[in-house]
């Protein structure tokens, strides 16, 4: 399994500003999720027949260890309530650090990770804090 983050916000609003940061600072829209009763996302296709039951699915193939079921139940039980979740699929060392800053700005309820430690593609994001599109872009106007 890949790593992965996912983080629990107070509301759907709040959770779509993280991702939206997320996404603005070079993370692939394919890599950043949000699950919402409003926004089911990736949760909602699942083949489960109701909402609840696809929250749980969802959320039990991301952490998929017995030994983390509880975050899978934490989780789908958030967004039942009414709260939302952002999850984030990061890519090295880099990607991993970005993300825990983003999602720990925004003040989550709670946040989870999973095999944060075991990833192989340590240099799939810049280095630099400054977001490869605007570097790009400055790069154009020389």
């Amino acid at each position: 399994m890949s790593a992965v983050l996912a983080a629990v916000f107070t509301d759907h609003a709040t959770a779509e500003q993280v991702r939206t940061r997320l996404v603005s600072d070079g993370f692939p829209t394919d890599r950043v999720e949000l699950t919402s009763r409003r926004e089911p996302g990736q949760a909602g296709t699942g083949p489960a027949g109701n909402l609840p039951d696809q929250l749980e699915d969802y959320f039990r193939q991301l952490f998929d260890r017995d030994e983390d079921r509880r975050f899978a139940s934490s989780l789908a039980d958030s967004v039942r309530q009414g709260r939302a979740a952002v999850v984030v699929h990061p890519r090295g060392d880099v990607e991993t650090h970005r993300a825990v800053e983003i999602l720990e700005n925004a003040a989550p309820l709670e946040i989870h990770d999973r095999d944060l430690d075991q990833q192989t593609l340590e240099q799939a994001a810049s280095p630099d804090d400054t977001p490869v599109v605007k570097r790009v872009l400055v790069g154009l106007r020389h």
